[in-house]
């Protein structure tokens, strides 16, 4: 039985129809399932958190890697699909709850007295995507990857080069947490339902150290949101709207840090956005 035929039998046996709300489309293209669980490298030293589930398409290959499965399924209909396939298995964990209301912090920490490595793999729902990604990352856990697949636009923003044109707010922030990489593009015909949209595939792999060190993290942050707030504005204009300083502080900053008094926030780069916190930062001691 090939995934596609497989999918509708649990279905069919299940009475399973696609959630909108929980922006459920379920995997059918086996390549796909592969290509995730190689990209990231998954073995038996790892405790491997995998976000939604759903159906256990991807969670069928990572208990066959990985030296445990730890399933966080907010969707109630989902949890007897996933006890019928994997009860038998000892390296299966299932936690039916919200991953945002999770204490994610205590869970890894828990596995990582057995397993050597924490990573995250997941099919994640397109309209939860920046809230799960950025609090895997604000949140410091001890990550090793995190390999998910998106929707193609983010995915291509989250893996962008900060400074250029696709690049938005959270592109700042993947650098600055991780090494981003895009491992392939996934077509709206490998899932049932097909999405309007094509999606694909990322792996995060998380610093140990950030990428800048600004001496007001919160700051630095605060001034990249700030930037990218309104963007067709320069950026001396979004400062001066969040109250980081009058016009003439402000020029007289870019201009003894050689940035352009006309630039507009997305083409800056990490290390001058960490420029620009700092000396704020040290303006208001």
């Amino acid at each position: 039985m090939d995934l596609v035929q497989e999918t509708k039998f649990i279905m069919k046996k299940y009475h399973i129809t696609a959630n909108k709300n929980f922006g459920q489309n379920f995997l059918i293209n086996e390549n796909i399932v592969n290509a995730i669980v190689e990209a990231a490298e998954i073995s038996e030293e790892d405790v491997v958190l995998e976000i939604g589930p759903g159906l256990g398409t991807l969670t069928s290959k990572l208990l066959e890697k990985a030296g445990k499965v730890i399933c966080i399924e907010l969707d109630k209909k989902m949890l007897d699909i996933l006890q019928d396939r994997f009860h038998l298995y000892e390296n299966f964990e299932l936690i039916n709850e919200d991953v945002l209301k999770v204490d994610l912090e205590n869970l890894i920490n828990t596995n990582l007295r057995e397993f050597k490595n924490a990573k995250v793999v997941a099919n994640l729902p397109y309209y939860i995507t920046t809230p799960i990604i950025m609090k895997l990352l604000e949140s410091k856990l001890h990550l090793q990857s995190i390999t998910v697949m998106v929707q193609k636009e983010v995915a291509e923003r989250l893996v962008e080069i900060p400074g250029n044109k696709n690049c938005g707010a959270i592109t700042y922030s993947i650098h600055y947490y991780t090494n981003p990489k895009l491992v392939t593009h996934v077509s709206n015909t490998s899932f049932i339902p097909s999405p309007k949209v094509d999606s694909s595939v990322i792996h995060l792999e998380l610093l140990d150290t950030p990428k800048v060190s600004p001496l007001d993290e919160n700051l630095f942050f605060k001034v990249i949101k700030t930037a990218f707030l309104q963007k067709r504005k320069t950026l001396i204009n979004t400062l001066i709207n969040g109250n980081f300083g009058s016009r003439e502080f402000l020029e007289n900053m870019l201009t003894s840090l050689n940035i352009d008094l006309k630039i507009r926030g997305e083409k800056l780069t990490l290390q001058q956005f960490q420029e620009i916190a700092d000396y704020i930062y040290h303006s208001n001691k």
